[in-house]
């Protein structure tokens, strides 16, 4: 039987961390919303958007993963920064293969 979710403190805030096969995951949800849970999934597109955000998960994602999408990583780190740019994880996820990172939605 899997290990069930654990929740660890982080100076006082819940954040949960999820068993997932042989990794741990630690929720990006619980770490956004440590002041405002309706607000986190706006946070993290906003996080996701950045160039900077986009430049490091793409080189992680270059290092780590040989499936990895590297045009669709260009392309999303082209448009990255500009106002009509939205990206969330759940379209990172599809169009560039990314293992490392769980969408889930909630509940």
């Amino acid at each position: 039987m899997g290990r069930k979710n654990e929740i660890i403190k982080v100076e006082g805030i819940p954040i949960t961390v999820v068993k997932h096969g042989d990794d741990d995951y630690v929720s990006l949800t619980d770490m956004a919303g440590y002041r405002n849970s309706t607000a986190a999934r706006i946070r993290i597109g906003n996080w996701m958007r950045a160039y900077i955000t986009i430049e490091y998960l793409g080189l992680w994602k270059i290092l780590c993963n040989d499936n990895f999408s590297r045009l669709e990583f260009e392309i999303f780190k082209n448009n990255s920064g500009a106002n009509s740019f939205y990206l969330m994880p759940s379209q990172w996820i599809e169009k560039t293969n990314a293992i490392g990172i769980i969408s889930k939605a909630a509940p």
